[in-house]
């Protein structure tokens, strides 16, 4: 089983960057794809932004330009860079197998929350 820890959420302005984290332990890592999800109060949970094992990487149109997904498979970990970030990014971010199928538990999460 997939174990994921996110970190990297925080408090920041409109307009501001934060940069987050997920460690993945589990040996389909290097050859999964992955993904980031983030879920905002009374809303579904939704993927913002997706990597092949090859680095190939698709976007949300909400996201698309400001946000950019990478990944380090020697240290099995996927990151999500943030920029020129708004209140309405302001959710809980997970990090995930894609697609949503393959998904069979989430880890704890991390908060962003973006002041207007």
């Amino acid at each position: 089983q997939v174990q994921l820890v996110e970190s990297g959420g925080g408090l920041v302005q409109a307009g501001g960057s934060l940069r987050l984290s997920c460690a993945v332990a589990g040996s389909i890592f290097s050859g999964t794809m992955m993904g980031w999800y983030r879920q905002a109060p009374g809303k579904a949970r939704e993927l913002v932004a997706r990597i092949s094992g090859g680095g190939s990487s698709n976007y949300a149109d909400s996201v698309k330009g400001r946000f950019t997904i990478s990944r380090d498979n020697p240290k099995n970990t996927v990151y999500l860079q943030m920029d020129s970030l708004k209140p309405e990014d302001t959710a809980v971010y997970y990090c995930n197998l894609v697609p949503l199928q393959l998904v069979r538990s989430w880890g704890q999460g991390t908060q962003v929350t973006v002041s207007a």
